[in-house]
Parts: C-alpha cells; sequence; structure tokens
C-alpha cells in the first residue's frame, strides 16, 4: 500500500486513474485465479464422489441379480413342493376323511359348555328413557343433572 492509497488527493487524473485501475483488475484477477482453483478441487471431489456412487450402484445391481436368482430357485421349489402335496392329497383324500369321520366329536345343538365368563348367557338389556329410568329409581340420587357421578 503506497501513500497515494492512503492520500486519495494525492492520487493522480486522467492517466493515473487508469493505472489504479489495472492494479484494481490485477488484484482481481488474482482473487479470481484461487477461486478457480477452489472450483477445480470441488469439481475433483465430486468426480471421486460420482465414481464412488457408480462402484456402488454396480455392486448393487450384482447383489439384486444374485437375490432374483434365489427368489426365482425358492419359487421353483415352492411350486414344486405345492404340487406334490396336492398329488398326496388327491391320493389320500378318502382315507383322510374316514379318519376324520372315525376320530369325530359330536354334541348334542342343546349342550353348550359356559365354564368361561365370556361364555355366560346374558340376559335382556333394559333399554328405558331417562325419566322413566329415573322415575323407577334406576339411576340413583341426582342433585345436578348435567353432571353424571
Amino acid at each position: 500500500m503506497s501513500i497515494t492509497d492512503l492520500i486519495p488527493a494525492l492520487k493522480g487524473h486522467g492517466r493515473r486513474r487508469a493505472v489504479d485501475e489495472v492494479e484494481r483488475l490485477r488484484e482481481r484477477v488474482g482473487d479470481l485465479e484461487i477461486l478457480l482453483g477452489r472450483a477445480g478441487d470441488e469439481v475433483a471431489l465430486l468426480q471421486w464422489d460420482l465414481t464412488v456412487a457408480h462402484h456402488q450402484l454396480d455392486e448393487a445391481q450384482e447383489i439384486v441379480v444374485q437375490q432374483q436368482a434365489t427368489v426365482d430357485e425358492l419359487t421353483e421349489e415352492r411350486d414344486h413342493w405345492r404340487d406334490e402335496a396336492l398329488a398326496l392329497k388327491a391320493r389320500f383324500s378318502a382315507q383322510l376323511a374316514v379318519d376324520a369321520n372315525k376320530n369325530r366329536i359330536d354334541v348334542p345343538p342343546m349342550i353348550r359348555p359356559i365354564d368361561g365368563p365370556e361364555d355366560q348367557a346374558t340376559g335382556p338389556i333394559d333399554v328405558r328413557p331417562l325419566r322413566e329410568a329415573a322415575a323407577a329409581g334406576l339411576l340413583g340420587p341426582v342433585t345436578d343433572p348435567g353432571h353424571i357421578a
């Protein structure tokens, strides 16, 4: 920094102003070169990240292909066992029906076990208008009709 920079009155006119402008522009070019270098570094980092992302995508696609092959194999095996089970069921359905009928348990329709509280029979539900229920004494003492105790 020179004395002419500190005292604006000492700066020249015309030609001197052009020199000052050139100096200012050179400083600006230096600043821009620094920014350009930083931007280049950022672009290099982004390119590296893109390369890593492509590599991870390739690995993920390989895993998907392997899993799809496993799913296809398991589906084929499931279909085979289903077909075999259906064939055995068709072959032995008559014998299974005979066994089921031989070992059946008959309960007469009028007998129903009511051992648990959830199986207890319910009685009729008393549904009356509030005035009739109050007159019958089913609501208890009501001191405030807007508040239920």
